[in-house]
Formats: structure tokens, sequence, C-alpha cells
């Protein structure tokens, strides 16, 4: 699985010693820390140091805090402000603020060796890493971020330097980007050569729920081709870049005592429940992602709201920016894709009570009038991340639960004009304004729901209806 290092991470950094023993470049261990809360990536502000003294870099960061949520983004090279790392098992009931590591090897050898010894790390937690997909390797390290230091600059070329390259074997007949991808480590024992750039996720996302599930109960339908899947909310479908191991995937597998790793086909919400297609080969998920690209497969949701929508097509453009919260426009704007859904059903329905709310783990956003809710039966015609989630709220319509985007739904109904994208928009004179705008804009949503909404994936269907399946009964029922 290849990704693109750096350039995608927000608080990537090229983190080396400035110190060279031949051609072995020895590692300097940056700790990073980010707050679990929702981040303002616009408005992080950076500040770099050099230490000459230890030959260790240190850096730090703060976001300004907003009406819903504090941010901060901090660093440190002294380990002992962490906790004792130990397993990964037992799984802690809440996420702790992740730690990344980007590394070079100084000298080849197994994977699992190397780390422990660069981070100080017990050998069962890092082959606990390992095996919960947390540790990435490139031949050449990537590309340094927007926002690195002139030191690290310079030692990102000297790391590259053609001179140095050339006397590694692995890297013959590969082109820097070829040897610049990003695989995940798969094995303990696996060798990595002196040079190699290794980034470890030390302390991933977490999933606590997939612990508390009876997953064969959650089991729709199973045949030769596929498994369908009544997912449960606070669950991921197919894992994270930090945690594939506790997975829908990977529960539902083991829950069937497959012997061969179930695949995934679709995605929905982290914090959203109901069916999910789960492909039994590889074969059959090129196939369903086939039927997919040709619309060929329908879904409806059950959305809860708290306000009523109108029946009909809702139609938005979402930027194009793969960042939450997602941001969309009622009018059209050149390179923001279409997003449209299809109201089939709006019923007013008692407001969930506080021992359901609390059972399901139900965060309350500040919602004012609570007698009774709206149950909307929807047509999904387009399928972009948080796209029901993100269209209600911009309609005055947000999800129970939703903590990001419900937040940014009051405040506008409060404030007409906020939303710089919305229906009352003013007009700006500057660019400068308007980017002002959005980013004002975005600090008055909220951090992502750590484990439901009201949302469900009630029904799938492909074939002309061949193929059907219904979920069981929504949490607030």
């Amino acid at each position: 699985m290849a990704t693109a290092a750096f350039t995608s991470n927000i608080v990537s950094s090229l983190l080396f010693a400035s110190n060279f023993r031949g051609n072995l470049i020895t590692p300097i261990n940056i700790v990073r820390t980010l707050a679990s809360t929702h981040s303002r990536f616009e408005n992080l502000q950076r500040q770099q140091n050099f230490n000459a003294g230890s030959r260790r870099l240190s850096c730090a960061s703060t976001a300004s805090s907003d009406v819903n949520s504090t941010s901060s983004v901090s660093t440190s090279s002294n380990f002992n402000s962490y906790p004792t790392y130990t397993r990964l098992l037992p799984c802690p009931p809440e996420n702790g603020p992740p730690r990344v590591e980007h590394l070079v090897v100084s000298e080849g050898g197994p994977v699992l060796d190397y780390i422990t010894r660069a981070l100080n790390l017990p050998p069962l937690y890092v082959a606990d890493l390992i095996h919960f997909g947390a540790v990435f390797y490139a031949l050449v390290c990537p590309d340094p971020p927007t926002n690195a230091t002139p030191e690290q600059i310079q030692l990102y070329k000297e790391v590259t330097d053609p001179s140095v390259l050339r006397k590694r074997p692995s890297i013959k007949g590969k082109t820097r980007r070829e040897a610049q991808k990003t695989f995940r480590i798969t094995s303990t024992d696996e060798f990595v050569e002196a040079g190699t750039y290794l980034r470890v996720h030390v302390h991933p996302k977490r999933f606590p729920r997939c612990y508390e599930i009876d997953w064969r109960s959650r089991i729709i339908a199973v045949n030769e081709h596929y498994v369908v899947l009544d997912k449960p909310a606070g669950t991921s479908v197919g894992g994270t870049t930090d945690n594939i191991e506790e997975s829908c995937a990977t529960f539902a597998t083991r829950a069937l005592g497959l012997e061969t790793p179930l695949r995934t086909t679709h995605q929905i919400d982290n914090c959203s429940e109901g069916c999910v297609v789960l492909a039994r080969t590889k074969e059959y998920c090129s196939v369903f992602h086939g039927k997919i690209r040709e619309k060929k497969v329908k879904k409806l949701y059950l959305a809860l709201a708290a306000s009523p929508m109108a029946l009909g097509v809702v139609t938005h453009y979402m930027r194009p920016i793969n960042i939450a919260p997602r941001l969309i426009s009622g009018e059209f704007i050149s390179g923001w894709p279409l997003c449209q859904l299809e109201v089939l059903e709006c019923k007013r329905v008692p407001w969930p009570s506080s021992i359901t709310e609390k059972k399901n783990h139900i965060e309350d956003c500040g919602w004012l009038t609570k007698d009774f809710a709206y149950e909307c039966k929807i047509n999904l015609l387009t399928g972009r991340t948080h796209q029901i989630r993100v269209q209600l709220a911009a309609c005055g319509a947000p999800l129970l639960g939703d903590s990001m985007y419900m937040p940014a739904a009051i405040a506008e109904a409060t404030l007409p004009g906020l939303n710089p994208f919305g229906i009352n928009k003013k007009e700006y004179t500057t660019d400068a304004d308007k980017a002002l705008a959005v980013e004002e804009w975005v600090a008055h949503h909220g951090k992502e729901p750590s484990v439901a909404i009201g949302l469900q994936a009630c029904h799938i269907s492909w074939d002309e209806g061949e193929h059907s399946y219904e979920a069981g009964s929504p949490w607030w029922r």
C-alpha cells in the first residue's frame, strides 16, 4: 500500500541527524504529539529550533482555539514525556495523542531490532505495531514538506545525493519517484538496509468498539463471493493508515472463521452504521468496484435530523480538498464535484431519550429543542465523503450527534452570512478576504464524532435488485 508520505501529512518533517559516518546516516528521533481534537490546519504556526549539542531537532506548533474546539501540536525529543509502552492490547477505552516518528536506517538489519533500538521501545510493542500495520518504509526518503527548515532540507539533499544512492543496489533500475513510494512493513524480521526511510506510527488510532461487538450477529449474508455486514457505529470498515487490525473486515473474517481475509469494496463513515459489502476474493472486489463505477449499486440511508427536510433532490458542489470538514456550495464552482441526494421520506419522530443517547454514545452538540427529530430516507445519488452529513447540515437539518457539522449549522443559523458558500453568503472584495472567511467558517466546525451519529446505511442492492439486503433497526428505534 503506497502513501504520499510528508506531503499528505500536515505534521510531517525531515528528521535526520546531521552527522554522517561514511555512507551511514544516524537518525534523530523527533516525537510528534497531536491533539486529538479538531485541528485548524490553515492556522498552524510553526517554531523550530536546532540543538547542536545533542544533534536533535525539536519543534513546537500551536493552533488558535475556536468556539468549538482547541487544537495544538507539540513535539519533544524527551521520550519520558510519553506513557510507558508495553503492548497494544488490551485496547484503551479512548485514543491518546498520536505519535509519529520518521527515521532513516543507519545500519541494515531486521526492522524490529532497528526500531526497538532507535526509539527505545519494547520489542513486543514494536511487533504489535507491525502487526497493526503502523510501520511503513521507502527505499529513498520522500521529498520534504513545505515547512521543512533549511537544516532539514540540507540533510535531505545529503541523504538523497546521487553519489550515496548509486552505492545502494536495491535502487538500481528505479526512478527516484519509484524509490520514494511508501509501503507497509508486514513482517517483524523484514530486512531494511542502511538508508531506508521508516515512518512509525507509535500511537495508532484505536477502535475499542471492535471488542464490544458480537460480530457473528452482525452478519447479514454470506455467499461464495461476498459477505454483507451490518456495520456497527464507532468502527472502521477497512482500517486506518496506522491500524488495519481493528477493522470490520478483520473482525468479520475471524467471526466467520475464514482463512482468506475479507476485502473492502466501499466505505461508510466510522460514525455511521449499516450495510457494507466485503469481498471474499480479489476478483469479486474488482467486480464490485466496477458495479459502483457503473452506478449499478443502489444505497439507501436513514438519517435522523434535527429539523425537517423537504422531499426531492438536493444538489451541492464539494470543495475538492481531502480534509475534514468538507465544504460545499449551493452554486456551481468550477472543479468542485457534484453532490446529489434524494430525500424520499421525512417523518417526525420523538427525539431519542437521554438513556438511548448515552447507551449509544451520542454526543450533545448544543441543539436547543429536543422534543422531536426527523427520520429521513435518502437515496444517495453520488457518493462523496461526509456527503449526507454536510448536505443536511447546509440545509439547516444536521444529524443528531454530529459533533463536526451540527456546531457549524447552529453558528450559521445564529449568524447568517457566516458561511462563505451558503445561501446568505457575503460578497468579498479580495481573495484574501474570502480566504479569511473560509478559515473562520472552518473554525466553527467541531471534531469528528467519537462513536455514533444519526445515520444508517439501511439498504444496499445491485444488479437491478438481484442482490438486495437490509440492515437491522437503527440505534434510535
